[in-house]
């Protein structure tokens, strides 16, 4: 299989025609946990699934750097070692893993077909979406240079680290509100920094944070760095940024957890299948299925409630039984 693009000559449509096309009987796209036990699954049931990993391999886990939350690692396990053991697994059952990025996708009729690297056109019976969700950051330096070393967009992941320590929630929507309530059960004091001088969070989330004592909103507040040695020891805020009333000021933390959603990695595919405003794929109630027969949806990228590892591989364990499934009934 080539895996070059083609020249720069002849037509635009030339130019973005595949430069090889293979049928296959099922797709993952996809290399988290959701995707990872779509495949063992589907390998087990002799479904010969071919796996794109995707830009990150192994998904968001690979920049957790302790995971003890995961069923079957009772001493704990880094997120790229736990995603190493899931790869080992689906490669046992016969996975075909490859490297691989998502370009395009056409699913208006049958095979279904998706568009790697703009080179290579997987025609597939059956499709499982499994590309996860993108946490979204403040575009400061010092996220990616304490990222697994005190930064973090998931306090239920790795709030039980910061146990009886000081920590910092940026967000002021539901889901700020939901870490700052879960991280103040098990942190000696939660700020919560807000840029507006009011909370987005629906009331009863309003009411619940502002009736936690070790709670601590900051309004009208910007984080313009982070500073440390070995990790996370502070952050550096601007209130009132661009005003006559603008100061700047440090606060001591240990951890900082970023609270401002998450965009599903579902863009490709939204001419096709639905989703909500947001861009998580909507599924079928109490399936993976979604609205075009064939492709089926798990993980972070039609999960907007939970986005945890062991419920990703639920999904994944679920998409793999519903294209088994789907196959079984089109023989």
């Amino acid at each position: 299989m080539q895996l070059f693009k083609p020249l720069e000559t002849g037509s635009e449509e030339e130019k973005k025609a595949p430069v090889s096309s293979e049928k296959v009987r099922c797709l993952i796209v996809g290399s988290g946990p959701a995707g990872y036990t779509a495949a063992i699954y589907a390998a087990r049931a002799n479904l010969k699934p071919v796996l794109y990993t995707g830009l990150q391999q192994g998904g968001q886990l690979t920049t957790t750097t302790e995971v003890e939350n995961f069923p079957g690692y009772p001493d704990g396990v880094t997120g790229p070692e736990m995603m190493e053991d899931f790869l080992k697994q689906a490669k046992r059952f016969g996975t075909d893993v490859r490297i691989g990025i998502a370009t395009s996708a056409d699913f208006s009729g049958k095979p279904l077909k998706v568009t790697f690297d703009d080179t290579v056109e997987i025609m597939a019976d059956a499709v499982i979406i499994a590309t996860g969700a993108t946490a979204k950051y403040l575009g400061i330096p010092a996220e990616t240079k304490y990222a697994g070393m005190g930064v973090s967009a998931c306090a239920t992941c790795d709030g039980f680290f910061y146990k009886g320590r000081d920590v910092a929630v940026v967000g002021g929507g539901d889901t700020a509100c939901e870490e700052a309530t879960y991280l103040a059960g098990l942190c000696k004091k939660v700020y919560m920094i807000v840029r507006r001088d009011v909370l987005r969070a629906s009331k009863v989330m309003q009411h619940r944070v502002m009736n936690t004592p070790n709670i601590e909103i900051l309004w009208k507040c910007q984080v313009e760095d982070l500073f440390g040695t070995q990790g996370v020891e502070g952050a550096v805020l601007v209130r009132h940024r661009g005003t006559p009333e603008e100061e700047k000021f440090n606060i001591n933390i240990d951890g900082f957890f970023l609270a401002i959603g998450h965009t599903p990695n579902s863009e490709i595919f939204r001419e096709w299948i639905d989703t909500d405003e947001t861009g998580y794929i909507i599924t079928e109630p109490g399936s993976t299925r979604t609205k075009v027969p064939g492709v089926f949806a798990a993980g972070d990228v039609m999960d907007h409630a939970y986005r945890q590892a062991v419920t990703a591989a639920g999904n994944g364990c679920r998409a793999a039984i519903d294209a088994e499934r789907y196959l079984a009934d089109q023989r």
